[in-house]
């Protein structure tokens, strides 16, 4: 009986220490989570993580036009005269941030946390002289983009 329970005893520290060295190397995968960018229309909002990110590292111009061209995760709605709200985290601010829609800077940098735009004349595509649908909004930083899909709703 003796040998029994410490056969039993051996088993469940075996197992102990196993399932300690499985979070250990499950913890040590795990990804740090990229600074997150808010985007806040009315009383909906959505948060996102870059696109691209490359910290410490500057974007070159190709690696910058794919970014850019990256497919949004997250979707939001925007009617004709909101305020389309944008936050980032302080990591972002502190290296200076700028927003872009259609490829077409929109405000100048900035290291605030937060800045407000008009919605609607975020869909205005000057190059081609109309009123989009849909835009892509970006938070741009020599290291990152973030994107969030705007889509006009005029109902």
């Amino acid at each position: 009986m003796t040998a029994a329970f410490i056969r039993g005893k051996r088993r469940r520290a075996a197992a102990a220490v196993g399932a300690v060295t499985f979070g250990l190397v499950a913890l040590s995968a795990c990804d740090k989570p990229t600074p997150l960018a808010t985007v806040t229309v009315g009383t909906n909002t959505v948060t996102t993580e870059a696109v691209c990110l490359d910290e410490g590292t500057k974007l070159d111009e190709a690696a910058l036009t794919k970014c850019l061209a990256s497919k949004a995760p997250k979707t939001i709605k925007v009617k004709p005269g909101d305020k389309v709200r944008i936050g980032v985290e302080p990591k972002i601010a502190d290296e200076g941030w700028i927003v872009a829609t259609g490829g077409q800077q929109k405000t100048a940098q900035t290291k605030q946390t937060y800045t407000s735009l008009d919605g609607q004349s975020l869909f205005v595509n000057r190059q081609a002289q109309r009123m989009e649908e849909t835009t892509v909004l970006s938070v741009v930083t020599s290291d990152g983009v973030w994107n969030v899909k705007l889509e006009l709703d005029n109902d």
